[in-house]
C-alpha cells in the first residue's frame, strides 16, 4: 500500500514538472525556426533557472537577468529582479526548485537510472553545499561588478563558464539549428559541454548534485526556505522514528532533525513514504488564520 501510494505520488509530481517544463518553454516557434524570443514577456522573470536564450522560453531567468544589470557598468542594483526572486522565495521557498525547475527535472529522471548509487559522506557533502553561496557571491555578483573592460562592461560569468540549463537548453539546440553558430563555436561551448556532461552523468549516481552544490537560485532560495508561508510541518506525536524520510530524501537530509531545512526542497518525498502520514503540506497564512479565528472564539 506505501509502495502504491508512493509511487502514484512520484508519477504526479513528474507530472507537474513536465507541464512546468513545457509552460516555460511554450514559444513553440523558437524550435521550428532556431531562434530566440524577443517579445514583450522576455521582461518578465520567471522564476526558475531557464535560459533567456533557450528557443522556447518566453521568460527570463532570474539569474541571468541579474548578472546583465550587475554588468552593465553602473552597478545598479536591481529592484526588479531581486524583488521577483524575493517574492517568490517568500511565498514558496525551494519548493520551486522540487516541483518547477525543468533542470531539476532532469537530475530526478537521471538519477532513476538503475544503476548504483553513491552517497557522499557527510564531511565532505556539507563542505561541497557551501560552493553554491560562493558561486552566487562570486560569478553572478562579483565578477560582473569588478571584472570589467576598459568599456566598463563585463560578461555574464555564472552563464558563459558553469550554467549546463543553459547548455542542455539553449546552446545545444541553437548550435544545431543554426549553420553559423556551428561554424564559430570553439573551446567556451566545449568547455560547456564538458561541465554539462559531467553534471549529467553524476546526476546519475548522486541525486540532485546541482541543486546540493552549485545553484546560485536555489542558494537564494534556501535563504527563504524557512520563512516561506509553503511549508512541511512534522507531527512528532504520530512520528514513529522508521527512518524512511531521511532514506528517501532526494537532498539527503533529516526531515525528523529539521524538517524544513534550508536544503529541502519541498518534493514531498518524505510525506509519500511517511507510514504514518506524520508530514504534510502547509500553508502558514493559512495557519496564522485559523490560530486567530481560534483565539476570538476563545474570547
Amino acid at each position: 500500500m506505501r509502495r502504491k501510494r508512493e509511487n502514484k505520488y512520484s508519477g504526479l509530481r513528474v507530472s507537474v514538472q513536465i507541464a512546468a517544463a513545457i509552460f516555460f518553454n511554450a514559444w513553440v516557434k523558437g524550435y521550428s525556426k532556431g531562434r530566440i524570443y524577443t517579445g514583450d514577456l522576455k521582461v518578465a522573470c520567471v522564476p526558475v533557472l531557464n535560459c533567456y536564450s533557450c528557443p522556447g522560453a518566453w521568460g527570463s531567468c532570474p539569474i541571468g537577468s541579474m548578472q546583465a544589470v550587475l554588468d552593465s557598468g553602473k552597478y545598479k542594483f536591481s529592484f526588479y529582479v531581486t524583488g521577483i526572486i524575493m517574492l517568490f522565495g517568500l511565498i514558496f521557498g525551494r519548493f520551486i526548485c522540487g516541483f518547477l525547475c525543468p533542470f531539476g527535472l532532469i537530475q530526478d529522471l537521471l538519477y532513476k537510472i538503475k544503476i548504483r548509487k553513491l552517497r557522499v559522506k557527510e564531511k565532505l557533502d556539507k563542505l561541497l553545499r557551501y560552493l553554491k553561496y560562493i558561486i552566487l557571491i562570486v560569478f553572478v555578483m562579483l565578477l560582473p561588478i569588478f571584472a570589467v573592460n576598459d568599456f566598463g562592461m563585463s560578461l555574464p560569468y555564472f552563464c558563459k563558464y558553469i550554467c549546463p540549463a543553459g547548455t542542455l537548453g539553449a546552446g545545444i539546440p541553437l548550435v544545431a539549428m543554426n549553420r553559423s553558430l556551428q561554424n564559430i563555436v570553439g573551446l567556451m561551448f566545449q568547455w560547456k559541454i564538458t561541465i554539462m556532461l559531467t553534471i549529467l552523468v553524476i546526476s546519475m549516481i548522486i541525486s540532485r548534485p546541482f541543486c546540493k552544490y552549485i545553484c546560485p537560485l536555489g542558494a537564494i532560495y534556501s535563504v527563504f526556505n524557512r520563512f516561506s508561508m509553503f511549508t512541511l510541518e512534522l507531527d512528532e506525536i504520530k512520528c514513529i522514528s522508521c527512518g524512511n524520510c531521511a532514506k528517501k530524501c532526494p537532498m539527503d537530509i533529516n526531515p525528523v532533525k529539521d524538517i524544513n531545512s534550508v536544503e529541502c526542497i519541498k518534493c514531498g518525498v518524505c510525506k509519500s513514504v511517511c507510514p504514518s502520514k506524520c508530514i504534510d503540506f502547509k500553508i502558514s497564512a493559512k495557519k496564522i488564520e485559523i490560530n486567530k479565528k481560534k483565539e476570538n472564539t476563545q474570547r
